[in-house]
């Protein structure tokens, strides 16, 4: 059987594994609360010092999981987040992997000397969303380091240097901003935009960072690092079905949607919930609710999507009415114009609705990615990888979800493969990748490095 397709959606039902008839239906349902993720059965490959795929996810699994709702709350420099850098680190170790964190705290395993250049680079994030999924860029870690073990096992010679990293703070769950840790050290964010960052609690990023035991002085753009790297590919649990609808196990990314997020500030006046006239009250609620359906409007007229996920309310009081609600606006689109028609859309319906209420409104754009194109020359390479003993064509699709190999295409070529997630669900606890899926995914970065890095 292919590695890359398969019938129906994944294993048969196993114990602690779903069936993919089980897998889809969890998303149309709610997970009990405390259920543990699914764990790959299959030890899979494994280096005579390494853990196989099976026990690496098992170590994983409990790190920074809620008991009450069963998702993950790996926040960046949390010590939650101390804990998946940890065992990074152990796994670089086993494997006799020179080990190394970066200026911006992201982790690096090198094989072969990083001087010498044209390096094939993997890898993902540990990080996560609040009540995260268990696959959402562990995934890409743990199958980098199963990769080389297969590598190994095949006796494989390699001829560039190869390394695995975990890229810090990817989510911007803590502060608001995704994908820290490749933004600086891409350029794209500056060390004096980065040290403004906090946390709900006032908590700055560079006194996070010092906490964690990470010196912050030394933050911002590293083009020495870039310029040693040739290539990288991050393998990532696909966010949507287009793979389960197809019925391949694994595919290759074309692009990333261009994306952002935008901050809506609603002033109005604080007051009695229960004394005060409706037709005297300045209640920016009411402008906030009215700018979140407009923003499904303009988004399903545009075929894009526009979501309003996180708000903050003050005074945040049951009997009193709010003086300010602020809401974040995330909206993705497959092109520019189409992004910009669905923002100015709702920007100018919020406007209206601000005038009518007597509300003042502003509206900052926090975070912005234009389209990105993944590396042409390379995507076709790992297509032709793939499909070179089988003669498969491998799926090529888009995506409407920001990664770090995204920030850096534009300093380096780089490539995802996507694995096949049959519940279509991410950022969310149901979130479900199959055993023979995951292993699958393991067989094609293997396959890739090997064409990449042993050439």
């Amino acid at each position: 059987m292919s590695p890359v397709r398969g019938e129906g959606g994944g294993a048969p039902a196993e114990a602690g594994v779903p069936s993919p008839a089980a897998g889809r239906a969890a998303a149309a349902r709610p997970r009990p609360a405390g259920r543990t993720p699914a764990v790959p059965r299959n030890d899979g490959p494994r280096s005579p010092a390494g853990a196989s795929f099976q026990e690496m996810w098992a170590e994983l699994l409990p790190i920074g999981r809620h008991p009450g709702s069963g998702g993950y709350r790996r926040y960046a420099w949390s010590g939650a987040d101390r804990e998946c850098r940890a065992w990074f680190e152990e796994q670089a170790g086993a494997r006799g992997l020179a080990y190394e964190v970066d200026r911006n705290g992201n982790q690096w395993a090198w094989l072969g000397d990083p001087a010498a250049g044209d390096a094939v680079v993997t890898g993902s994030h540990l990080d996560s969303v609040p009540d995260g999924g268990a696959f959402d860029g562990p995934l890409g870690v743990v199958s980098s380091f199963a990769a080389l073990d297969e590598l190994r096992a095949r006796k494989t010679r390699f001829t560039k240097p190869l390394a695995i990293v975990n890229f810090g703070d990817e989510e911007g769950a803590r502060f608001g901003l995704a994908c820290v840790g490749s933004r600086l050290t891409a350029g794209h964010l500056t060390a004096e935009q980065a040290r403004r960052l906090t946390d709900a609690d006032g908590v700055t990023l560079p006194r996070a960072m010092e906490a964690a035991g990470h010196d912050p002085e030394a933050i911002g753009a590293d083009p020495e690092r870039l310029a040693r790297i040739g290539a990288f590919v991050e393998l990532h649990v696909e966010q949507g079905r287009a793979l389960d609808l197809s019925g391949d196990r694994v595919g290759v990314a074309s692009a990333i949607w261009p994306h952002g997020r935008w901050r809506f500030d609603f002033r109005g006046e604080a007051n009695h919930a229960g004394t005060t006239r409706l037709v005297d009250r300045r209640d920016p609620m009411l402008s906030y609710a009215q700018t979140v359906l407009a923003a499904r409007r303009e988004a399903e007229l545009a075929g894009a999507v526009a979501t309003f996920g996180k708000i903050s309310v003050e005074p945040n009081g049951v009997n009193a009415i709010p003086s300010l609600v602020r809401g974040w606006l995330d909206s993705r689109a497959a092109d520019q114009a189409t992004l910009d028609t669905v923002v100015d859309g709702i920007r100018r319906a919020a406007g209206e609705y601000a005038d009518a209420h007597g509300i003042d409104l502003d509206v900052v754009r926090e975070s912005f990615t234009p389209v990105v194109e993944f590396d042409h020359a390379l995507r076709d390479e790992l297509g032709r990888l793939l499909g070179k003993d089988t003669g498969l064509v491998v799926p090529v699709l888009g995506t409407g979800a920001g990664h770090d190999a995204g920030i850096l295409s534009g300093r380096i070529p780089t490539a995802m493969l996507f694995v096949r997630n049959p519940t279509g669900v991410s950022h969310s606890p149901a979130e479900f990748a199959a055993e023979d899926d995951c292993l699958a995914g393991v067989r094609a970065l293997a396959d890739v490095l090997e064409g990449l890095a042993c050439t």
